[in-house]
């Protein structure tokens, strides 16, 4: 799998990750290109040029194996943690664990214009992806003005919680913000698609993943506790949850 992220368009920066792209090759009849994707708090939209519709992937509360028969090109978006919702027009919550053509949420007349100009002409990646960010653009331009004070909270919210690495106690973060616990929840499902005890769990497990590969003969007790974790146990819990293996075989399998 050959993969590749560009930064977004200025005017996209605040509500997209990257844009990014990936060639999967070709594999031998009755075969499968697998790879495992995980949970990492985004929500992509994806173009691939084997003639299916577009289709967007929402929030993820565990691993998934992604296979293909090869070859396959895609172009794709990854929208920022509680961003997606105003390109995509749908409590996000619809979309957790889900993935939805894009026509559904677009309407077809403008999901198949933009795969026409995708995949009708011979393009480079680069060009693909600026199709992709003026269709994105303009449908920025007309997203309800009246969300922003929501987004507002959001982001205080999961800029709270990343910087912490999920360490932040949820009534705490509430009383930080000056809301309840019951209306944050809610403020996450329909903007975020997760709850926020569940976004920070998944912040934890990010950090751990990258502790690992930063240290790939960790002193298991002492990455734990300094990825927020109770004990060992908890971590390994995570793990089994969100990644379907144990730390060791996930290390051994990275």
């Amino acid at each position: 799998m050959l993969y590749r992220e560009y930064p977004p368009h200025p005017a996209l920066s605040a509500h997209v990750d990257c844009m990014w792209t990936a060639r999967a090759p070709a594999v031998a009849p009755g075969r499968a290109h697998t790879h495992r994707v995980l949970p990492d708090n985004c929500v992509d939209i994806l173009w691939q040029d084997g003639g299916g519709p577009a289709f967007a992937v929402g929030m993820m509360s565990t691993a998934i194996q992604v296979a293909s028969a090869g070859p396959v090109r895609t172009v794709a978006v990854r929208f920022k943690p509680g961003a997606a919702g105003a390109f995509l027009a749908t409590p996000l919550h619809a979309l957790t664990d889900q993935r939805a053509d894009i026509d559904l949420l677009w309407g077809r007349g403008d999901a198949d214009r933009l795969a026409d100009a995708l995949w009708t002409n011979e393009l480079t990646d680069r060009a693909r992806l600026a199709l992709i960010e003026t269709q994105l653009l303009r449908r920025l331009r007309a997203a309800d003005p009246g969300a922003a004070a929501g987004e507002a909270l959001i982001r205080r919210a999961l800029g709270a919680l990343d910087a912490s690495g999920g360490g932040v106690r949820i009534d705490e973060l509430a009383a930080r913000l000056g809301v309840s616990r019951q209306h944050l929840a809610a403020q996450f499902r329909t903007r975020v698609g997760l709850s926020p005890k569940l976004y920070a769990r998944i912040c934890r497990f990010r950090l751990a993943t990258a502790a690992l590969k930063a240290a790939p003969t960790p002193d298991w007790a002492r990455l734990a506790l300094d990825c927020g974790y109770f004990d060992q146990s908890h971590l390994i819990h995570d793990f089994q949850e969100f990644a379907g293996s144990a730390p060791e075989r996930f290390l051994r399998a990275a």
